[in-house]
């Protein structure tokens, strides 16, 4: 009896986690065409969240850089809630998708006419940066405004819970409470998809429009106006807060389109799904990854299948790592002025919390080895760099870090001596300068081959791979069937 309940218990988990991993994305998608019948609908889903705010580096301990912005709300309130839209035309998935996909491509929304979405946050390099640089020139200006952190990836987000500082997950443990969780941005200040959305429209580091009614303006008056009338319906754009409304959700809807966003086609999701062998250098560089004395990297970027769900390699959780103060960041240049994350400068909510100070949200890895910047400062241009930084930070800190006036190492830089204690200082970290390293030069290289297995496809390579394998289902199909017949004839 043992032996047949392990049997059914193998073919279910074989089951779960072959076609789980196909039933993700018709999941999303069905849960994007929910809410876009819900606001077809004019379902009110409670009082709207506030207007963006674009906001100049905070308080403690530091004044903002003279070139900062001040803080100034991006809007007034809209004078309905988003979600109550109603619009004249009621589209379905596909087509806000693809009204999304031109309106993130639309440089005409800028203040500038040079800037779009997909400026920053390219789809050949995974909806992230597309350069070397440590963060990227926005604004209205003729020479730009640079932004105060590294560009992060758009991918994997569409199921982000909203910021919360007691996170509870139901993995077993719901009783443990995780800390400060989830959110959009690397601070997460942003609640929801929406509000992700809208915000790079209104920073004056990004797209700096004054306000909504000056995106609507520039909306009107951009090659695809006619496409939001076709779309919405032809007079979408006499009414400016319906004409933001119809703006934001189709960005909205595009950015949760799992074909572009979690298409889950790595090497690692075939390796996952039993269609492929991991290299030596890349199974050993999975087993230092999940090492908890070693990488222990899946403490915080989960690696394997949880709750039937192929892994985001993200716990959406915040944390301090003490990265290296970036020279190459404009605003650091004033001495006095520091990057705080979730107590600033960017969210004001929380600075108060000093124990926050210094976390940042913890990125995906899919796809990492597509970007040539790393952490939220971009302090890392290699990703063996970035992976050999948490094996030698602690035991080796003068190669990290700058030294003051007498020799002595500047051990986390970037954060005010009164917030060195929130930096986390479990495996990999850890040890006494001198000390031996968690991670040796060849698990380094191995984990830096694993995480190039986390690299997505290109759309059409992965669209051809589905169709050869939907090809190769019908083939042996009717192979099977003209089998069956034959032998049928044959026994007549």
């Amino acid at each position: 009896m043992r032996e047949g309940k392990a049997a059914v218990t193998g073919v279910l988990q074989v089951l779960a986690t072959a076609l789980v991993p196909m039933l993700v994305p018709m999941l999303l998608l069905a849960l994007a065409t929910l809410h876009v019948r819900a606001v077809s609908a004019a379902v009110h889903d409670g009082a709207a969240r506030p207007a963006a705010h674009a906001i100049a580096p905070a308080s403690a301990p530091s004044s903002a850089p003279s070139s900062a912005p001040s803080i100034v709300p991006s809007s007034a309130p809209a004078t309905q809630p988003f979600y109550a839209s109603t619009f004249e035309r009621k589209p379905d998935t596909a087509q806000l998708t693809e009204l999304g996909r031109a309106l993130f491509h639309e440089p005409a929304l800028s203040a500038s006419g040079r800037l779009s979405c997909a400026s920053c946050h390219d789809p050949a390099h995974a909806y992230g940066p597309p350069n070397g640089r440590a963060v990227q020139w926005g604004g209205a200006g003729a020479h730009g405004v640079p932004g105060l952190r590294a560009v992060p990836s758009l991918m994997y987000r569409q199921t982000t819970p909203p910021f919360s500082e007691h996170f509870f997950d139901n993995d077993g443990n719901d009783a443990e409470d995780q800390g400060p969780t989830g959110g959009y941005a690397w601070d997460g200040r942003a609640g929801s998809a929406h509000e992700q959305a809208q915000a790079p429209l209104l920073s004056p580091f990004e797209m700096a429009n004054r306000d909504r009614s000056e995106v609507v303006k520039r909306l009107a008056q951009s090659p695809s106006a006619a496409a939001v009338r076709t779309t919405f319906g032809p007079h979408v754009l006499d009414d400016p807060a319906m004409a933001w409304n119809a703006l934001v959700l189709a960005l909205e809807v595009f950015q949760q389109s799992p074909r572009d966003f979690a298409p889950f086609s790595s090497r690692y999701d075939d390796y996952l799904r039993g269609k492929l062998t991991l290299s030596p250098a890349e199974a050993r560089g999975l087993r230092v990854f999940n090492d908890a004395t070693k990488g222990n990297c899946a403490s915080c970027h989960i690696s394997d299948v949880k709750r039937g769900a192929f892994p985001l390699f993200t716990d959406m959780g915040h944390i301090a790592l003490g990265v290296p103060r970036n020279p190459a960041i404009p605003a650091n240049r004033q001495a006095s002025w520091y990057d705080l994350g979730l107590c600033g400068p960017l969210r004001e909510d929380l600075k108060q919390h000093a124990d926050y100070c210094g976390r940042f949200k913890t990125p995906s890895l899919r796809n990492v080895a597509t970007r040539q910047v790393f952490f939220h400062n971009g302090g890392m241009t290699r990703l063996d760099q970035a992976v050999r930084f948490y094996a030698e930070r602690d035991v080796h800190p003068e190669r990290w870090y700058p030294k003051d006036a007498k020799g002595r190492v500047r051990t986390f830089d970037d954060l005010p001596a009164a917030y060195h204690s929130n930096v986390n200082r479990e495996p990999p970290f850890g040890g006494a300068p001198g000390g031996h390293a968690a991670m040796s030069e060849q698990d380094i290289a191995d984990v830096v081959a694993f995480l190039k297995t986390l690299t997505d496809a290109p759309i059409g390579v992965a669209a051809k791979r589905a169709q050869t394998k939907s090809a190769t289902t019908a083939t042996t199909a009717t192979s099977a069937t003209s089998a069956t017949s034959a032998k049928n004839a044959a026994a007549r």
